[in-house]
């Protein structure tokens, strides 16, 4: 998989540089608009799904599902400095005719501060601030009476300085080999159980907790992160988001890997459809995935892959 991505990111790169200068003639343009040398904007979209289903021979469930998504930025440039902030937001809920509870469908939280200071070119000396996490509990759905997540629990937060490629607003390239990334876990009971990658707890013979799982780690290490975004046509634009992290002090050659991908399609001024895909991979979070013969939780790390379809109203400013 990690010889997939690295071709995959190659191809990708040389895509993009060869349309860098295409898109920068673009921007200058739109920079024409900005005031006090800030440009501004964001989209919001809310998106509703709805099945009613009496005496319905084929089978099914009635339920009612909806989603939003807030992705708001700011962005600096004046002289050799640059101040990128970025907010996105995204939550959604289904809720199913027989079950009490609604299910979670989605639950991010992600801010990004970087400020960078030009070197030359289109190349910065740069400082990033990441921070990540979710606002509810979250199950393994089917089963909705263990919780395995929720709110700061995970929630990361990276640190880095290091070099910043942007031609544009529509691309970018973030690399520095120093890098201090934190993950906490605010919620004792997985905190107890080392969920995320936390040391867990100590217990005795007869299961007293003897010392309480850490609620925090550290790590130290290498990382990367790209922007690009393209309009496809007049109405569909394209985004990625890849994130690669290396933890030189455990397993160095483990690569933790958050891909995402957004493709928005206007359908007019307030109603549209989203499709986002998210892939995941750390191998210090283990997924329990079925029963070993004794009947302990068989666990380990997964490759995690989320897809969200959506159509409804959203408005672009």
């Amino acid at each position: 998989m990690k010889k997939l991505l690295l071709i995959y990111f190659i191809l990708l790169s040389g895509i993009i540089f060869g349309q860098v200068t295409d898109a920068e003639k673009l921007l200058r343009t739109q920079r024409n608009d900005t005031i006090n040398n800030w440009k501004t904007g964001g989209v919001t979209a809310l998106n509703f799904s709805q099945t009613s289903l009496t005496n319905w021979a084929a089978g099914g469930q009635s339920s009612l599902a909806g989603s939003t998504m807030i992705n708001l930025f700011a962005y600096y440039n004046k002289g050799k400095s640059r101040w990128d902030n970025t907010l996105d937001f995204g939550y959604g809920l289904l809720k199913q005719a027989d079950k009490k509870r609604a299910w979670k469908t989605d639950d991010k939280i992600e801010l990004l501060l970087k400020y960078g200071q030009k070197a030359f070119d289109s190349w910065y000396y740069a400082v990033l601030l990441n921070f990540k996490t979710q606002m509810s509990p979250g199950y393994n759905y089917p089963n909705d009476s263990v919780k395995i997540s929720s709110f700061f629990a995970p929630a990361y937060l990276i640190g880095a300085v290091g070099i910043d490629y942007k031609p544009n607003d529509n691309f970018n390239i973030f690399i520095t080999p120093v890098t201090e990334r934190f993950t906490f876990v605010y919620d004792q009971e997985l905190a107890n159980s080392g969920a995320f990658g936390v040391d867990p707890a100590v217990y005795d013979s007869t299961g007293k907790i003897l010392k309480n799982g850490k609620n925090l780690r550290t790590e130290f290490g290498g990382y990367l992160r790209m922007l690009y975004k393209q309009n496809l046509m007049e109405n569909i634009s394209f985004q990625i988001k890849l994130d690669l992290f290396s933890n030189y002090l455990k397993n160095a050659q483990n690569v933790d890997v958050n891909w995402e991908n957004l493709i928005s399609l206007k359908v007019n001024k307030y109603v549209s459809a989203t499709i986002s895909t998210q892939m995941i991979y750390d191998d210090d979070i283990m997924i329990v995935d079925g029963k070993n013969a004794d009947g302990t939780d068989k666990k380990g790390p997964r490759t995690q892959f989320k897809e969200v379809l959506g159509v409804g109203f959203s408005y672009n400013f």
